[in-house]
């Protein structure tokens, strides 16, 4: 059965095109409406998590990963943007989302 979520297709391919798997954060099974994913902190030091269950798209450069969340039109709404050494660490990244989303259901 195919995934009828965009993020769920995206997740998948690049689950594949990373290689190798990485480890997913704890998450408590429950549903895919509220399912948290921490993000590093903010430049004032303050914890954040988004919900997965609302991201819109992920773009991965060799220099960060962009998560845009919570609008209702592509592009809009809120951008949480982790910085990361080069491509691998940004797959492995959207990789342990995927786990964590997956793990939600």
């Amino acid at each position: 059965m195919m995934p009828t979520r965009p993020l769920a297709i995206v997740f998948a391919i690049l689950a594949l095109l990373a290689g190798r798997a990485a480890w997913a954060q704890p998450v408590i099974p429950g549903s895919t409406a509220f399912c948290l994913y921490e993000v590093p902190t903010d430049e004032t030091g303050k914890r954040r998590w988004i919900n997965l269950g609302i991201v819109q798209y992920v773009e991965a450069t060799r220099t960060e990963l962009k998560i845009a969340y919570g609008a209702g039109s592509f592009g809009a709404g809120h951008e949480a943007k982790i910085p990361v050494a080069n491509m691998e660490e940004a797959l492995t990244l959207m990789e342990k989302m995927r786990r964590v989303a997956a793990a939600c259901r």
